[in-house]
């Protein structure tokens, strides 16, 4: 018999006149301590930065708001220049599946001086780490694999994601109807008014730029300043939102390469960026021939090309020699060597081929699949493999390769018609492999009152307080101080190195 998870159950308490929610928008908070204990490494961050911590009840079904609960975390740096306090600022990391009731501490930061005139909110999404967990029991935190070669390669991924698909049902089903962006927004706004706001001002990334441009078009009237880094176009969001991403992650690679060619010395790859390239594709012949071990993981060329995917959305040293630390030790594995991989390959394996991290996985697969339907028949997805030919064997696989959604139940609701002019911020990077800078121009041109800043040379996924531009940092804060948008657009010349 299919297993369900515990939902608590509120009881029903008659609603305000014109007002199903009244309970939910005039509820208590408890703040308290944001340690779960001494091992918490990020309540101690918090703690330190002076967060408080609450959990805000919503409903799991709005349709039903007298029925089951759930609880969403959220963190908070309360406003300390409260004569010219703006109001509350919620982030949110991206994903989906991310977390974020860990990030007011470094947002706070990036803020500097208009810092003080805000309540920084950090939220952990429905089903998303400290909030009410979504668990399909899953042997991988990622839905996302390459194709692998020829036709029994791709039917491994059929049925890889039919299983997936099928926990979820049995593990989760009383909650994975629920999990969609629509709801998100939906809890947004009980935390809004939960904390006492009339609007709530908003950072996004990744994802989270999508999910501002959902609840700016539910609630209009309850947004003040937005910023969405890292954009998302919502005609291309949906379960197979890395469609369109290959050239951006090949460019990436190429830049990489290069770097790791001018660190030959350190790592070994190849003295020339077409070396390191050639290097990349023997490890991926490789491991399409035989899995290469690496300590306790087999890493085959389904696995392969994510880890380099996965290596590849932040620009900067450390972010490349990790990757480069990780190639070499593939490369050492493809030999025949006895491997035990570096910190962030390791990390990464264990991510790819354990349970360890299988809420992010089920959560991320749930909003994704609840949002927009995919395709059900695995036909479309082995011809637009086949479409993409052989010239790209490392991320057209990922991009195209079929996964769980095409199995899942059909969503609940219909995708939101994001309104047609939002006057938000927008930043993006020229290179970025994850949103790509098309998508942010596309964004840009439907509404013409936002403005868009440009990080220009740069393969950064997330700009604002991550890649250090204080171009870009500066234009942001001024915004958010002010409330006003610039002028007119940005471009902002990659800090030299």
């Amino acid at each position: 018999m299919p297993t369900t998870p515990a939902v608590p159950t509120t009881p029903a308490v008659p609603a305000a006149a014109g007002d199903p929610l009244a309970r939910y928008h005039h509820q208590h908070l408890h703040w308290k301590s944001c340690r779960l204990g001494p091992d918490d490494t990020t309540g101690k961050e918090l703690e330190q930065a002076g967060a408080q911590c609450a959990d805000v009840t919503v409903p799991l079904d709005y349709a039903r708001p007298a029925g089951r609960t759930i609880t969403v975390a959220l963190s908070r740096i309360r406003a300390t220049d409260t004569a010219h306090r703006v109001g509350a600022l919620l982030l949110n990391s991206g994903g989906p599946g991310g977390q974020t009731i860990g990030d007011p501490p470094w947002v706070r930061k990036a803020m500097k001086d208009v810092g003080a005139r805000y309540d920084v909110v950090g939220v952990d999404p429905r089903f998303v780490g400290r909030s009410t967990p979504l668990d399909c029991q899953w042997p991988t935190g990622s839905m996302f694999r390459g194709a692998g070669g020829g036709r029994a390669g791709f039917d491994r991924m059929v049925a890889l994601s039919a299983d997936l698909a099928r926990r979820c049902r049995t593990h989760a089903g009383a909650l994975v109807p629920y999990a969609t962006t629509r709801n998100t927004a939906r809890d947004m706004d009980v935390i809004r008014a939960a904390l006492g706001e009339r609007r709530i001002s908003y950072l996004g990334y990744s994802y989270g730029s999508y999910l501002g441009q959902v609840y700016a078009t539910m609630f209009p009237d309850r947004t003040d300043r937005v910023v969405l880094d890292g954009v998302i176009d919502p005609g291309r969001y949906g379960p197979r939102l890395l469609r369109g991403t290959e050239e951006a992650n090949r460019n990436a690679l190429r830049d990489w390469a290069g770097w790791a060619a001018a660190h030959d010395a350190a790592y070994g790859l190849g003295r020339t960026r077409s070396a390191v390239l050639a290097t990349v594709d023997a490890v991926r012949s490789a491991a399409a021939r035989t899995p290469l071990r690496l300590g306790a993981h087999r890493v085959d060329g389904h696995i392969l090309p994510v880890v380099v995917f996965n290596g590849l959305s932040q620009d900067n040293p450390t972010a490349y020699g990790d990757l480069a630390r990780a190639v070499r030790d593939l490369r050492r594995a493809a030999e025949g060597r006895t491997v035990a991989p570096s910190s962030w390959l390791a990390g990464t394996l264990d991510f790819l081929l354990t349970g360890h991290d299988s809420t992010y996985g089920s959560a991320q697969t749930a909003i994704l699949c609840g949002d927009v339907a995919a395709p059900r028949d695995p036909e479309t997805y082995w011809r637009d493999l086949r479409r993409a030919g052989s010239r790209d064997k490392l991320f057209a696989p990922v991009a195209n390769d079929i996964n769980p959604c095409a199995f899942w139940d059909p969503p609940r609701e219909r995708p939101t018609p994001i309104r047609g002019d939002l006057p938000a911020l927008l930043v993006n990077a020229t290179g970025d492999p994850r949103t790509t800078f098309r998508g942010a121009e596309t964004v840009h041109r439907n509404w013409p009152g936002s403005r868009l800043v440009t990080l220009l040379g740069a393969d950064q996924h997330a700009v604002y307080g991550v890649f250090g531009s204080s171009c870009v940092d500066a234009t942001v804060n001024a915004y958010l101080g002010t409330g006003r948008l610039p002028a007119e657009d940005v471009g902002c010349a990659r800090p030299a190195a």
